[in-house]
């Protein structure tokens, strides 16, 4: 096989590089989703204890409501603590951004809460927090190694305005070697964000809609990459606000904006040359 098959490539310190960072990407996706759902259930856990703290709050996943909650997991509880302890604790677990005036608010509307008093949930509650807690030690633990494995990679993708680290990761991880693509064309199919196809008889349609069927992990580093991108950059905002001008749904626009990130960043990974922004003559 390897006398007859000339065009073999060695397996370079780059490809190895690159499974590393799949994995490491893969792993920190898994990990992403399974917290998501963690949050999920102590908002519905905080539903049911302690509807009313929703709105005292900006969000319910910040580390003074969690710590707040890990000591005292719902409104009975917070109705029946000592105010000075809830202020400190408030104003330690916030850097000082919470006192007394919150901790105040907060137990006035524990009083006069709707939410019931229940015991298993409050543990439920409780223990759902430490592990949203570990995983946030986790994922920061992934976070590391992603970047170092970029450092050796030293890919320019991330001289992109808005493109981060993680999801510039996501996507050199999950493309690999872009020599191997002989157009973006290919890139964006291999993604699934090529217009399907459907072929029957001699009958040959092309749909607008994607076909979805390439990397799923690829596909969802472009599209939230290509949201940030358009944020940051000026040339991708502008060719965002045209497309939504064209009457186009925002994620069709975004999807617009993504193919136009993809054709970018082959282009600056087979010449390894920073990004240069287009600048008004």
């Amino acid at each position: 096989m390897l006398l007859s098959d000339l065009d073999l490539k060695p397996y370079t310190d780059t490809a190895y590089h690159n499974e590393e960072l799949k994995s490491l990407t893969r792993y920190r996706f898994d990990k992403v989703r399974e917290r998501s759902k963690h949050k999920q259930s102590v908002s519905r856990l905080v539903c049911i204890l302690f509807p009313e703290l929703e709105k005292l709050v900006p969000t319910l996943h910040m580390n003074s409501v969690y710590a707040l909650l890990e000591v005292f997991p719902g409104a009975k509880q917070i109705a029946q603590a000592n105010l000075t302890r809830l202020k400190f604790l408030l104003a330690d677990a916030s850097n000082g951004r919470y006192g007394r005036d919150a901790a105040v608010d907060i137990q006035d509307a524990a009083r006069a809460s709707v939410g019931s008093a229940m015991p298993a949930k409050s543990l439920e509650l409780r223990h759902t927090i430490r592990l949203i807690r570990e995983l946030n030690a986790e994922i920061a633990d992934i976070e590391a190694s992603i970047q170092s494995a970029m450092e050796e990679l030293h890919s320019p993708i991330t001289t992109i305005p808005g493109m981060g680290l993680r999801m510039g990761a996501m996507i050199l991880a999950e493309a690999g070697d872009f020599s191997r693509f002989d157009s973006p064309d290919k890139v964006l199919a291999y993604a699934g964000l090529s217009p399907s196809t459907y072929q029957s008889g001699q009958l040959n349609n092309c749909y607008a809609h994607m076909g979805k069927r390439g990397s799923r992990y690829l596909r969802y580093a472009i599209f939230n990459a290509t949201k940030y991108v358009c944020i940051w950059d000026p040339t991708f905002a502008a060719y965002l606000a045209k497309k939504r001008t064209e009457g186009k749904h925002y994620n069709v626009a975004i999807s617009h904006a993504g193919k136009k990130l993809v054709r970018l960043v082959c282009a600056m990974e087979k010449s390894r040359l920073p990004y240069q922004p287009i600048t008004a003559a």
